[in-house]
């Protein structure tokens, strides 16, 4: 891992094991399967629901610094802490959770390579007790969204501009041929196909078959061979923005791209629009 730009960001499953009982470590378990925490989970963990916890429930938005404050507070995290984040779907949910926490300017958020696949696979242990941690004081700012946040107007600018976008989708949805991922029929869209020079590169060619991501020399070939370039400023989308906060996190962490955004309104909000540009 140290050829990435920032291996920091990345611990292993050792690691983890060895920190399991730090007081300044705060495993955290996000998976889109929401009952997978339940019937065992890396010892110590919290579990934070991508859904409930992190998102308003009436506004399609995230929560505000208040709501987030509590939430942490409550999970006995604090602004010195480090946290690991790991779930199923070889991380895609872990990778939005950090993103969402980044918003917020958290400083020490890392992923544990390979996630909860890895885990499992190497026999480690798994528990069902919910650890309770002391109430903290955390403070969150105000969220930084367009810092590291794309909005449908950024995306148009982006457009104007001529500047990279990469969709994340698999081939069927980039081509319009699915109008939503296999089995997630109500955050499809009523166009198929994908943004006007959005280049297709599936948040899947990032990682190996054991979940953990490639090299620094296979993903710098794998996005350079489509012209995205850490000297660019690149927008991320796929359909609801969890699987592009996947390959935000590999461009801006193992990469170093030092401008990547995410849109996550991606394709379910762009499909729907009128008046904007798609392609087939």
């Amino acid at each position: 891992m140290t050829d990435y730009v920032h291996p920091e960001v990345l611990v292993s499953t050792d690691w983890v094991a060895q920190h399991l009982n730090d007081p300044k470590v705060r495993i955290v378990e996000t998976d889109e399967d929401v009952l997978l925490y339940d019937i065992g989970h890396v010892p110590n963990a919290v579990k934070i629901d991508w859904h409930t916890d992190l998102n308003n429930p009436l506004v399609r938005d995230y929560l505000n610094a208040d709501q987030f404050s509590a939430l942490l507070q409550a999970k006995g995290i604090g602004a010195d802490t480090t946290l690991v984040f790991y779930g199923d779907k070889n991380n895609w949910w872990a990778c939005y959770a950090l993103w969402v926490f980044k918003l917020f300017g958290f400083k020490d958020a890392r992923i544990m390579n390979g996630g909860r696949k890895k885990w499992i696979d190497e026999g480690r242990e798994l528990s069902k007790a919910v650890p309770n941690y002391p109430k903290t004081a955390y403070a969150a700012p105000q969220r930084k969204d367009h810092e590291i946040r794309a909005f449908r107007n950024d995306v148009l600018f982006h457009l104007e501009q001529k500047k990279p976008l990469v969709d994340v989708r698999s081939p069927g949805e980039f081509s319009g041929q699915l109008l939503h991922m296999a089995d997630y029929p109500q955050e499809g869209a009523m166009r198929g196909g994908h943004i006007p020079g959005a280049k297709n590169i599936p948040w899947a060619k990032a990682v190996q078959d054991d979940g953990t991501f490639k090299s620094a020399a296979e993903l710098k070939e794998l996005y350079q061979a489509q012209g995205i370039v850490s000297d660019k400023e690149v927008i991320a989308y796929c359909r609801i923005g969890e699987r592009s906060s996947h390959t935000w996190f590999v461009l801006t962490y193992l990469l170093g791209f030092p401008n990547v955004r995410n849109y996550d309104g991606s394709w379910t909000e762009w499909g729907n629009l009128v008046g904007v540009p798609i392609e087939k």
